[in-house]
């Protein structure tokens, strides 16, 4: 089901990893990001759209990750778009012949693999490099690109409303590209410098996964990522509410991902 968050942009949350769609209305149709998930919600959003009168003009994936890069034939056939970087890895991950039965096996453990369609996956228009806002005839949606947790990922700053893609979550501690970047740590820091940069024209934070949340909890969330990411720099163990005792409950294995990413930065420092 479809919630407003802010004046013309809603949210539809995936009951998998709670993960959202946007959706901002324009003036001929809407404008979806990181559409998904599983069939029948993408269905759900699409009955909830025609529902409204609505249809899709534009869509935009934050990042190349698999979640992300999902699209539904109902949903029609307008523009997807993503940033160039971003659009040439998803290229390069479907020059592959078997790319959608990895990703079908990864899913595998969750349960899910059957609900999700890849017939329509990872087809972005790259948008030129230093593009400054989502092509379509709708509110200024202003790209806010950056190298953290993925090649060419995306944050979309729109009516107020900061569309995060996979960071400043209350579920998720920040998960660095430790594969595509010579310096994780760095290019994470630098995005949450990016973010913080636009803070003052927040209203509401959308993260990939979890909660959205207001001003104020936008500011507590780039200082608990900052805070936990250093502490993955130093090697320290974070004080971090997502991870450990505290995590919320169904959350537990991020802490597992949290013992991953320490070891292997730690591995990677040595190497050095």
């Amino acid at each position: 089901m479809l919630r407003q968050v802010a004046e013309g942009v809603l949210v539809h949350q995936s009951e998998f990893l709670q993960s959202n769609t946007i959706v901002v209305r324009g003036l001929d149709g809407v404008l979806l990001i990181d559409p998904g998930l599983q069939d029948h919600e993408m269905a759900c959003l699409a009955d909830d759209l025609s529902r409204a009168g609505q249809t899709v003009v534009a869509g935009f994936s934050t990042h190349p990750h698999w979640d992300h890069l999902l699209w539904h034939v109902r949903l029609g056939t307008a523009p997807r778009y993503g940033t160039e970087r971003c659009a040439a890895t998803v290229r390069e991950e479907l020059s592959h012949p078997d790319a959608k039965a990895d990703i079908t096996a990864h899913l595998e453990p969750t349960g899910i693999a059957e609900q999700v369609s890849l017939d329509l996956y990872g087809l972005i228009t790259g948008l030129p490099a230093g593009t400054e806002r989502i092509p379509w005839d709708g509110p200024r949606a202003r790209i806010i690109e950056h190298q953290a947790h993925s090649p060419g990922h995306a944050a979309v700053l729109v009516e107020g409303v900061l569309i995060a893609g996979d960071m400043l979550s209350d579920v998720l501690i920040p998960m660095l590209d430790l594969n595509g970047t010579a310096d994780p740590v760095d290019d994470y820091l630098v995005a949450l410098r990016l973010l913080e940069g636009v803070a003052g024209d927040v209203e509401i934070v959308v993260p990939g996964h979890g909660s959205v949340g207001g001003a104020d909890e936008l500011h507590a969330r780039i200082e608990r990522d900052r805070a936990y990411v250093l502490a993955l720099r130093d090697g320290r163990v974070p004080d971090d509410p997502r991870i450990g005792p505290s995590a919320k409950p169904g959350w537990e294995w991020v802490s597992d991902v949290h013992d991953g990413q320490a070891e292997r930065l730690a591995g990677q420092n040595q190497a050095r």
